[in-house]
């Protein structure tokens, strides 16, 4: 739970919370509607493996089960535990991609 926000180092109410962090949150998750609006008007198309793995996460979020951050993260996570003698390119990508092994 979270603590501190509430000037005190004593964990916050559920009301306290949302008094904190709802209109942060509602922002990011307009963010995430209009993102997936601009995919959708930029014509048909498969998804890639990010776009496979972006929906997952937003179902993950919705699902009303517990841990849905760590679930997030490991789904959006390179499960492989060795390092690779060489990078494929620069950047990251954002996502793993099954299709490259690692997991």
């Amino acid at each position: 739970m979270a603590a501190g926000a509430n000037g005190g180092g004593t964990p916050m109410t559920r009301a306290q919370v949302v008094d904190a962090y709802f209109m942060e949150h509602r922002a990011r998750l307009h963010d995430v509607a209009a993102f997936l609006d601009r995919v959708d008007r930029a014509g048909a198309g498969d998804d890639d493996f990010r776009m496979r793995a972006f929906r997952a996460a937003v179902a993950i979020v919705g699902d009303g089960r517990p841990d849905r951050a760590r679930r997030v993260l490991e789904l959006l996570s390179d499960p492989s535990s060795e390092p690779v003698a060489k990078a494929g390119m620069k950047g990251a990508t954002g996502a793993h991609d099954p299709a490259k092994g690692g997991g």
